[in-house]
């Protein structure tokens, strides 16, 4: 169980059998009556926020979450395919759960995996991944505007804006948060 003196950012807490993510709180000490702490809270679930209000001394339980390191295998009508590194288990991610994310899952890729009671409820990609182009327009000579950008598809479906002179079978660094390029790496 945890205090309202122990809310802050990234605590994650158990509501009505939900596991939350406090995003933003705020302690409030008004001048007549007793403090509170506003919170702005995300569901790990649903993803819905909203906003509830603890007065001090109230207790918040403690969501039971797991995390473990998974390796990604292969994506089918089951879902997206994980193996666990410690117990060699396999486990299937229902794309709702992986989201936007599933533009940048490799093979092979290792990641962490939150579990709620046992459930997947979000992964965490690494910050660059290296994906090759697939797709994209060739750049126009002359073509020198600085700062341009153009539309390349990538290995794993993602389309990012990149640079004109990129060109199909590049190798390019991607900001995963951002989803932006970040740099042309070698080989």
């Amino acid at each position: 169980m945890y205090d309202t003196s122990q809310i802050r950012k990234g605590l994650k807490i158990e509501i009505d059998g939900e596991p939350y993510n406090v995003v933003d709180f705020q302690f409030v000490k008004p001048g007549k009556g007793n403090a509170f702490t506003r919170t702005k809270i995300k569901n790990l679930m649903t993803g819905a926020v909203l906003e509830k209000t603890y007065r001090t001394g109230e207790k918040l339980q403690e969501a039971e979450l797991d995390e473990r390191q998974m390796q990604y295998l292969y994506h089918d009508d089951g879902g997206y395919h994980f193996m666990d590194q410690h117990s060699y288990e396999q486990m299937a991610i229902q794309p709702e759960v992986i989201g936007d994310d599933k533009d940048f899952l490799l093979e092979n890729l290792v990641v962490p995996v939150l579990l709620f009671k046992g459930r997947p409820v979000s992964l965490t990609l690494p910050n660059f991944v290296n994906l090759e182009v697939v797709e994209t327009e060739p750049g126009l000579r002359g073509d020198t505007v600085s700062g341009a950008r153009k539309a390349a598809k990538m290995s794993t479906g993602a389309v990012i804006q990149v640079p004109l002179f990129i060109e199909r079978g590049d190798k390019l660094r991607i900001d995963t948060r951002t989803r932006d390029y970040v740099e042309r790496v070698k080989g």
